[in-house]
């Protein structure tokens, strides 16, 4: 089989992904949500600090994901803007009173990346041109 990428998934392990993927989204979802709270009303770290490594945990295994799926996401602008997010995160130490500013700018690039036009996420940085990604699941 030369060409792996045109080969059908089997509507079981279609399914099998595809929950898998939704499920991590869900999980990273509330994570965002619960430090995201925690971080904007100030709460104290142990209120929120179990939602922040649901976050942190199910955000790395959805970046796995991708990469693993096709290295091409990472020069596409919704590899692009979720590496930028995480260069933000680290920006909590140095700006920590700007901590709500970024919480909010972080989930607003989120909407873009999950939610913008097509031709605006699979753009490639280093193509400058969209490129499609292969074995894409949605979820």
């Amino acid at each position: 089989m030369k060409n792996k990428e045109k080969m059908p998934v089997s509507e079981g392990r279609f399914w099998v992904a595809r929950i898998s993927k939704t499920s991590l989204r869900a999980i990273h979802i509330i994570g965002v949500v619960g430090s995201g709270g925690g971080i904007m009303f100030d709460l104290d770290l142990s209120l929120w600090f179990n939602y922040w490594l649901a976050a942190i945990c199910s955000g790395v295994l959805l970046m796995s994901w991708e990469i693993i799926r096709d290295w091409r996401w990472l020069i596409q602008l919704k590899g692009v803007l979720t590496l930028l997010k995480i260069v933000l995160l680290g920006f909590f130490i140095q700006i920590s009173q700007c901590k709500s500013e970024l919480v909010i700018f972080i989930i607003l690039l989120s909407v873009i990346v999950s939610h913008g036009p097509a031709g605006l996420r699979h753009y490639s940085i280093v193509h400058r041109k969209v490129i499609q990604s292969r074995k894409e699941i949605k979820g």
